[in-house]
C-alpha cells in the first residue's frame, strides 16, 4: 500500500499515522536509540498498514554506527570552512541527522580540483553529501557511487537536487527599495565570478538598471568585509555622485559602511548601503543594515532530509527571500 498511486510512503507518512514524531519514527525503524516500547508498537503498525520501506541510502543513513553525511564545501582555500554561512548549513544537518545516529562531517573541496570529490568514493562510512558553493564542474565530478546521495545547496544537476534561497527575488526587493526612496545612482558589490549563485543578482541588478534608463555600476566582491571596505573606496573614486551600494553579502555591506565612513561619507545621508542575508549582526549595527533575509538553516534542514529519507526531491527547491528595511537605506 502507498500513501497515493504516485508515490511510496515516507518516514513523514509513517510518523504522522502513528502519531509520533518523525525522528521517533526514525528511531524505531533504524533500532537505534531509545523508544518506548507503545511508541515501537505503533510505529510499527504504521510501517505495516502503509507498506513502507527505506530505501538503500535512506537504510545505510539511519543505521548508525560511524556513518557520516558529509557537508563538502568549494572553495578558493580551506578559510571556507571557518564561514558562519558553512556552520549554519553544518549545525542545521546536524539537527536533522543527529537523532537517526548519523554523524556530520565537514570537507573541503579545492577550487579547481573538482577530482577532490573522489576522497569520498568508496568510503563506506559516507552515505550522503550536500554540496555547498556548487558550480557546473563540481556537479560532473560527482562520483557515480554517489549518486543519488547528494544535494546541492546552490546549482543542481538532472541527478543532484537544488536547495537554495531566491536571491535574485530578493535582490530585486533591495534594489526597489533603493530606487522607491529615492536613489538613483546605485553601485553593486557581487560575489565571487565563479560562483553561478552569485550571478542571479547580477543578472537582476542589469535588469532592473536597464528598465530605469540607469548606468551600471559594477565591483567585483568575494562575500568578505575587506573586500567591502576597499570596494567604497572605489567607488567613490570612480562614482563621486554615488548615492547607494548594493552589496550581495552582509559582510561585504558592513565593510562597506566602514569604507564610506573612512572616506568620511555619512550613510545613509550621502550614501544608503545594503547586504543581503539578515545576518545577526545587520539588526545591531549602527545603522542598522537594510538587507534581504536568506532561511540558510531552513535550507539545509531541507537539503539532510531529502537526503536521510531517501526519497526524490524536486530539482529545484527556491526558499522565498524578503526585504528587511532597516535605517542604512
Amino acid at each position: 500500500m502507498t500513501t497515493a498511486a504516485h508515490r511510496p510512503a515516507t518516514l513523514e507518512d509513517v510518523a504522522r499515522v502513528a502519531g509520533v514524531s518523525r525522528s521517533t519514527a526514525s528511531r524505531v525503524i533504524a533500532g537505534t536509540g531509545f523508544a518506548s516500547p507503545a511508541a515501537r508498537e505503533v510505529v510499527t503498525a504504521a510501517v505495516d498498514q502503509l507498506g513502507y520501506v527505506p530505501n538503500p541510502a535512506a537504510r545505510a543513513l539511519v543505521r548508525g554506527g560511524g556513518v557520516r553525511l558529509v557537508v563538502a564545501v568549494l572553495g578558493t582555500s580551506a578559510a571556507v570552512l571557518d564561514d558562519p554561512y558553512v556552520h549554519q548549513v553544518v549545525g542545521s544537518a546536524a539537527r536533522v541527522c543527529t537523532p537517526g545516529g548519523v554523524g556530520v562531517a565537514l570537507h573541503w573541496l579545492p577550487f579547481g580540483d573538482p577530482r577532490s570529490l573522489d576522497q569520498l568514493d568508496g568510503d563506506r562510512s559516507v552515505c550522503g553529501a550536500i554540496l555547498v558553493n556548487t558550480t557546473e564542474e563540481l556537479l560532473e565530478a560527482v562520483p557515480r557511487s554517489l549518486r543519488g546521495r547528494v544535494a546541492s545547496i546552490g546549482v543542481g544537476s538532472a541527478t543532484v537536487p537544488s536547495f537554495d534561497v531566491d536571491n535574485a527575488a530578493g535582490s530585486e526587493a533591495v534594489l526597489r527599495h533603493l530606487y522607491a526612496s529615492g536613489r538613483r545612482r546605485i553601485a553593486m558589490v557581487t560575489g565571487p565570478r565563479w560562483l553561478p549563485c552569485a550571478q542571479r543578482p547580477v543578472q537582476t541588478y542589469r535588469r532592473l538598471m536597464a528598465e530605469a534608463g540607469l548606468p551600471e555600476r559594477i565591483l567585483p566582491g568575494d562575500f568578505r568585509a575587506a573586500r567591502g571596505r576597499t570596494a567604497a573606496g572605489e567607488a567613490l573614486r570612480r562614482w563621486p555622485d554615488i548615492d547607494a551600494i548594493y552589496a550581495i553579502s552582509d559582510d561585504t555591506a558592513l565593510g562597506v559602511i566602514a569604507g564610506l565612513r573612512d572616506a568620511g561619507a555619512r550613510v545613509p545621508g550621502d550614501v544608503a548601503v545594503a547586504g543581503f542575508d539578515d545576518i545577526p549582526l545587520a539588526g545591531m549595527t549602527a545603522p542598522a543594515l537594510t538587507t534581504a533575509s536568506h532561511p540558510v538553516g531552513r535550507i539545509a534542514v531541507a537539503a539532510a532530509t531529502a537526503l536521510l529519507d531517501g526519497r526524490p526531491a524536486a530539482p529545484v527547491t527556491l526558499f522565498p527571500s524578503a526585504l528587511v528595511a532597516r535605517a542604512s537605506a
